[in-house]
């Protein structure tokens, strides 16, 4: 018995799925749908056959543990990315020069000349890296990013795109431009080798 080609299955998993999904997402981190959705990926991608149609608990069992593995990879993934805010550390170290006695270069209440400066250079290149995306990725992250503060119905009615593929999409193409700026603004790498 094939999953995807039995609609009774997907139908009678569909709720169980949700149901584990909006269970799961808040400790991930993540949206209930985009968990959803990656579950729906990894069965597409694994082409997973039912071991027995007599037995209906490995279905369930199978949908329950990628729940779970889909949870785990998206708080694997949370650990690992960790944004980085220079103008929290410039911020601070205003501070300590007003506080030190240091010059005061500055209004303690505005911000700073080079903040206002690496702003702006920061928006530049964030709109160059998003308009090299590939596909429909520049149009979809313009409209995340408009200041009309659209929902998610009015974003794909405007690109024209079912609004259960938005999540995903946008991970790709948040991924995409993450690795786009991470070869732009390479770290240090590790000096000696590496084990």
């Amino acid at each position: 018995m094939d999953l995807l080609k039995d609609p009774d299955l997907v139908n009678e998993l569909g709720p169980l799925l949700s149901a584990e999904a909006a269970a799961e997402a808040p400790a991930a981190g993540m949206d209930a749908a985009d968990l959803e959705q990656a579950v729906w990926v990894r069965l597409l991608e694994s082409g997973r056959r039912a071991p027995d149609p007599a037995d209906p608990a490995e279905p369930a069992r199978w949908l329950r543990r990628a729940v779970r593995a889909e949870a785990r990879l998206a708080r694997r993934r949370a650990r690992r990315e960790i944004p980085y805010d220079h103008r929290r550390t410039s911020a601070d170290a205003r501070h300590r020069r007003l506080t030190d006695g240091g010059p005061r270069t500055g209004a303690a209440t505005g911000p700073a000349p080079e903040d206002a400066l690496l702003h702006g250079e920061e928006n530049r290149a964030l709109r160059s890296a998003v308009a090299r995306l590939p596909g429909r990725c520049p149009e979809l992250m313009r409209a995340l990013l408009s200041p009309r503060d659209l929902t998610y119905r009015e974003i794909a009615g405007e690109l024209g795109i079912s609004q259960g593929s938005l999540g995903p999409v946008r991970s790709r193409c948040l991924g995409c431009l993450r690795r786009m700026l991470a070869a732009e603004v390479a770290a240090p790498g590790l000096r000696g080798r590496e084990r």
